[in-house]
């Protein structure tokens, strides 16, 4: 349905007499009406008489305590809290502890180029302790025809430490002048 231009007082008339049946329009802005006299014609009122104004005065809200607490709950859920409690530090016992490792990189410097490299490293990696596996070695031109080793080993890190490899190292004087950690990497 069209109602023309609005604008005009021609448009106006014809959507006034439009809605002027419609019972959603009727009544002035913030007139309260019952609940029921909104909607369709014909249906009955299902919504109560009362509202909250007639609402009486003797009623308690305490069956409905929104802030407060009940100790029934609070023990059972202290019951339950304690349960899980109990069920985690039994799972986390059975769990193996985390054991903390480190990847270090050695230079073992000999003394000059006359140094046998093959028996140095079979004096490196005769140094044997609990937490400490060897890995793999490789011979690293210095200069001057003079080479060093450079060999790598996993460590615990409770258990070794790099002072203590550097003291059993440095131990073998007729090869080692010197050792260096290259690299040090935790795992």
């Amino acid at each position: 349905m069209g109602f023309g231009d609005l604008k005009a007082p021609s448009g106006l008339k014809v959507l006034n007499d439009f809605l002027s049946d419609r019972s959603y329009i009727e009544g002035l802005p913030g007139v309260k009406k019952a609940l029921g006299q909104y909607g369709p014609a014909g249906v009955a009122d299902a919504t109560s008489s009362s509202g909250p104004a007639t609402a009486s005065k003797d009623d308690d809200d305490d069956d409905i305590d929104l802030f407060g607490s009940d100790d029934e709950e609070d023990s059972e859920a202290a019951k339950l809290k304690e349960q899980r409690l109990a069920e985690y530090a039994a799972k986390k016992s059975k769990k193996p502890a985390l054991i903390a490792k480190s990847s270090i990189l050695l230079d073992v410097k000999p003394w000059d180029d006359e140094t046998d490299m093959a028996q140095l490293e079979e004096c490196v990696r005769s140094i044997q302790m609990d937490g400490l596996v060897w890995g793999q070695s490789k011979l690293v031109p210095v200069g001057y025809g003079i080479k060093k080793l450079q060999i790598g080993c996993v460590v615990e890190d409770d258990k070794v430490g790099t002072d203590i490899l550097e003291e059993h190292i440095t131990a073998f004087e007729d090869y080692v002048q010197s050792m260096d950690v290259a690299a040090f990497n935790k795992i």
